[in-house]
């Protein structure tokens, strides 16, 4: 029987060149957990991982067993649940890694670029710029799959980080996705993969509408003026309240974009 998500530490093959691991690392924002995805071409004995997860020390230590020689460590963006266990991938693979974040470049002086076609482990894997969730959130771009980190999720929805993240970027990156995504598969950071990454960008851009039309009639009741965690009880009373923190930062992000 194949292997079906959630598969915690198991090597679950997704497409001819994509397998994931997923981390035991479940919670309000991580979902089911972070997925660290090794890519290899046919033939190659190495690997390219993307996102080696957070500070777990039985997750880090199961994709050096897992993976075999890593060619090259990519970061889909900087928030901890991706790149906490960096530290200790390096020293176990001693792989060189690659970021749009200068912080998290190793042995290379080179952020990722937007465009740019990283030739590694059998692999041409281009680069995406899909700023929004955050203003360093990259995708990478395979011959059958779109990589989307935290931009496009398995399931719901992706919150703005208010900190640098932007709606205009967000909505941007989305079309960008729908465009790079034609025909290819869906593999997020959290949540199950999708056999249509462009199918999913469409859902997500007609979500983000809906939300802002929300908003709209909540300051139409509110008031233009009304505070974020205002219009977040408005418009999320019948989500769970343990989510209206993170509602808020979309919110925020939503009222910024209207206003300006």
């Amino acid at each position: 029987m194949a292997i079906a998500h959630p598969a915690y530490e198991q090597l679950r093959q997704v497409t001819p060149t994509a397998s994931v691991l997923l981390a035991d690392n479940p919670g309000k924002m991580t979902l089911d957990g972070t997925n660290t995805w090794i890519l290899r071409g046919t033939g190659s004995a190495e690997c390219v991982v993307v996102d080696p997860g957070p500070r777990n020390k039985a997750h880090i230590d199961k994709i050096a067993e897992l993976a075999g020689p890593v060619a090259l460590t990519l970061i889909t963006h900087r928030h901890f649940d991706h790149t906490a266990g960096l530290k200790r991938h390096i020293k176990r693979t001693g792989s060189p890694v690659r970021s749009a974040d200068p912080k998290f470049l190793r042995d290379s002086d080179r952020p990722l670029e937007d465009g740019e076609v990283i030739e590694a482990a059998g692999l041409q894997i281009r680069v995406l710029a899909t700023p929004g969730h955050t203003k360093d959130s990259v995708s990478f771009v395979l011959d059958d799959a779109v990589l989307t980190g935290d931009t496009i999720l398995g399931r719901g929805t992706t919150v703005i980080d208010a900190s640098d993240g932007t709606l205009a970027d967000y909505l941007a990156s989305m079309d960008r996705l729908v465009e790079a995504g034609a025909g290819k598969a869906l593999l997020p950071a959290h949540g199950p993969d999708h056999a249509d990454a462009a199918a999913v960008a469409k859902m997500y851009i007609a979500h983000r509408q809906q939300r802002l039309d929300q908003v709209r009639a909540a300051l139409d009741t509110l008031g233009q003026d009304a505070k974020p965690m205002k219009v977040v009880r408005h418009v999320y009373a019948d989500v769970d309240k343990k989510l209206w923190p993170a509602a808020r930062q979309s919110v925020k992000a939503q009222l910024d974009y209207l206003r300006s």
